[in-house]
């Protein structure tokens, strides 16, 4: 009884097509690609988002056009403060 029951354990330990240690690193690589999964998802959907409102809202658009271009109104005066550090 003890030789099958270790013959039985050597078999799920050691054997390659149903080792537990291999099905073990397997379901940690599923949890690692289903984790970067949802984080590729949040961020296509916040860039997919991005985009709808620089195409349809003008309020965004014209943030980015003035703080990172430095575009201006003609009737306006824009002063650029930097800090010396």
């Amino acid at each position: 009884m003890m030789v099958i029951a270790s013959l039985m354990v050597l078999l799920l330990v050691f054997n390659e097509d149903t080792s537990i240690s291999l099905n073990m690193e397997y379901e940690r690589e599923i949890n690692r690609l289903s984790e970067q999964i949802k984080e590729c998802r949040d961020s296509a959907a916040y860039f997919r988002a991005r985009r709808e409102s620089l195409e349809f809202g003008t309020r965004d658009l014209e943030h980015i056009a003035r703080e990172q271009y430095h575009m201006q109104r003609p009737t306006e005066d824009v002063y650029i403060l930097r800090s010396e550090e």
